[in-house]
């Protein structure tokens, strides 16, 4: 998974706005076909060529077009992806967590942030981010961030009336994290894309 995770970044900082729209089209906006495609360009033959191909784009500008938070929300997310399996344990600045985490209560876009917070009040522990009313989720706000990119590990670091005791589903691949809202309906239930 970890080197999976690595080749998609390379792919995201390799790739620009028109070889994207052509990936995208010719995947017929099949998403998930569009990313296992770049994942299959660009994961090496071994995990070492993989991490080659990665350090060759570490300064890379490049990206698929949308918001510049969406893409610090990828490098945020999957940096936490790789090093956390790995145990390299690393806090980006605060600063930069907060960016991610207002961009994903403002719309759905990489992740579905805004409809997953629906009737939530969220608060950072260790930074200004707050966010919406209802039963409280608190924790940091790289916990939070990664929550609402639907990253169940996360759950766990946080607290309040709206995190269920029962945080992760059973058999769900990635797992994810589902917090309760005010009126805990299907209907209501955090759902979040990988």
């Amino acid at each position: 998974m970890v080197e999976e995770v690595v080749a998609h970044l390379t792919a995201a900082a390799s790739i620009g706005a028109l070889r994207w729209f052509g990936s995208v089209l010719g995947a017929r906006f099949d998403f998930d076909l569009h990313n296992d495609r770049r994942l299959a360009e660009y994961r090496g033959a071994t995990p070492a060529e993989t991490l080659k191909w990665f350090q060759a784009v570490v300064t890379s500008t490049t990206s698929a077009p949308g918001p510049t938070a969406a893409w610090l929300g990828e490098v945020v997310g999957h940096a936490q992806d790789i090093g956390r399996p790995l145990g390299l344990v690393r806090t980006p600045a605060v600063e930069t967590v907060t960016e991610v985490a207002r961009f994903y209560t403002r719309r759905d876009f990489t992740v579905a942030g805004r409809s997953t917070i629906e009737g939530l009040r969220l608060e950072a522990t260790n930074g200004p981010f707050t966010t919406g009313a209802g039963p409280m989720v608190s924790g940091t706000t790289l916990a939070l961030t990664m929550a609402m990119a639907g990253r169940a590990a996360y759950c766990d670091d946080l607290t309040g009336p709206g995190v269920p005791q029962q945080a992760r589903p059973p058999c769900s691949t990635p797992p994810r994290c589902r917090l309760r809202r005010s009126v805990p309906t299907p209907s209501t239930w955090w759902r979040a894309a990988p």
